[in-house]
């Protein structure tokens, strides 16, 4: 009968199983036998109340009325989208706040989608990408509103340059147009008086 020699690799090094690229030795064990755990309160009685902000930024994830999805009647009410004729009129303001209300629009709609593919809700998905195309026509009009005025910034600002009544080096609240004629001397030019060809002493 053989006799198997077995191996220890105790030999006392104080480096053993240590890395030579990480320096790093054995990970400690970590043990949660001694830590108690937590246990569930199932009676709503028992629960701590949650308080939170109505005010809560979290909140603009959502509908006024705070639910995450809408009815089937709900997700079907919503408008057309807006046409680059009607923001030509807007201010910069207007449109600036358009935009934003799309923006959060967006949110809301992603929002929806999520919970409504974990609850498996099984309807409402065809609405939700109408509302995702309208919204997304809504910011394409603004972006052409909003490139049409640039393009016409930029053709007034290169005819200032050479326009000799316009100063673009004007101070903020001082007079940047200065006109070369006045308004009489522009109409005495466009329509000029037909005066009297008798002599100075003459009379009537």
């Amino acid at each position: 009968m053989s006799q198997r020699r077995t191996r220890t690799n105790r030999d006392n090094n104080p480096n053993r199983g240590v890395s030579a690229l990480r320096r790093t030795g054995l990970r400690r064990r970590v043990e949660m036998s001694r830590q108690p755990l937590p246990q569930p309160v199932l009676d709503p009685k028992k629960r701590s109340k949650v308080t939170v902000d109505p005010d809560h930024p979290l909140w603009g994830f959502f509908r006024e009325n705070k639910k995450a999805l809408n009815t089937p009647e709900e997700a079907d009410a919503f408008g057309r989208p807006w046409v680059v004729e009607e923001l030509r009129n807007k201010s910069w303001e207007d449109l600036h706040s358009l935009w934003w209300v799309c923006c959060r629009e967006r949110n809301i709609l992603a929002t929806q989608e999520y919970e409504r593919k974990r609850l498996k809700a099984g309807y409402g998905a065809a609405e939700n990408m109408e509302r995702f195309r309208v919204v997304g026509q809504t910011q394409k009009a603004i972006k052409h509103a909003l490139t049409e005025r640039y393009y016409a910034f930029e053709e007034a600002r290169r005819v200032a340059v050479t326009d000799r009544e316009v100063n673009l080096d004007a101070e903020p609240g001082s007079q940047a147009y200065t006109p070369l004629y006045s308004d009489e001397t522009m109409m005495e030019e466009e329509y000029p008086v037909k005066r009297s060809a008798a002599s100075p002493g003459s009379t009537a």
